[in-house]
């Protein structure tokens, strides 16, 4: 008689639920490869929206291959403790922008770089307002930093209201500090710390 094959749990069938953060009008994750097709879509309907306030966009910027090698560059990052970006959705699983941490920097600093941005149908209905906090509260109380930064264009009146609204202070003005939109360009600096946060 053949012995009986001993059965093991599934472990592997099965995939755990992504990290989530979970606020009244959105949630945040972590992008997925999955995500191509609705992130592509998003961005090319705001292209001519985001552009003045983004990096030059390259010839592949919204290719499969290009989103495959950024959700990589992602996952390493974050495991790494380098940088967390998120992908900001609405309650009925629409994307609609994304936020992340970036420049983590540990030791005497323990501070990392905000960036975010909105799609363009999107913009202007407070969904941002919403989707910072939860980073915020992830970097101060998951992550242990101390110090969050942005910066943001003087021209980007939007931009810099959201942050004020938020609590965010105003530390400065960078000339050229960062190559936006093909050029370098000023930029006003802003910080929140934890018990900024916490008050």
């Amino acid at each position: 008689m053949a012995p009986q094959r001993k059965p093991f749990p599934r472990l592997f069938l099965s995939r755990a639920d992504p990290f989530r953060l979970t606020g009244e009008r959105v949630y945040l994750r972590a992008p997925e490869r999955s995500d191509w097709e609705a992130w592509a879509t998003l961005r090319s309907r705001s292209r001519a929206f985001l552009e003045p306030w983004e990096p030059s966009w390259p010839v592949d910027a919204l290719s499969r291959l290009s989103f495959r090698s950024r959700v990589a560059r992602y996952v390493e990052d974050w495991r790494t403790d380098q940088a967390y970006n998120f992908f900001i959705f609405s309650h009925d699983d629409e994307l609609v922008g994304g936020i992340g941490l970036s420049n983590v920097r540990r030791g005497v600093s323990e501070t990392a770089s905000l960036g975010y941005w909105i799609g363009e149908p999107f913009a202007r209905q407070g969904l941002m307002t919403a989707a910072l906090p939860l980073v915020l509260d992830f970097s101060f109380d998951r992550l242990r930093l101390h110090r969050v930064e942005a910066a943001c264009l003087p021209t980007n009146v939007p931009s810099r209201a959201l942050l004020m609204r938020i609590g965010f202070q105003q530390e400065g003005y960078a000339r050229q500090y960062l190559c936006i939109a093909g050029k370098w360009q000023d930029h006003l600096l802003f910080a929140i710390l934890r018990e900024d946060w916490r008050s």
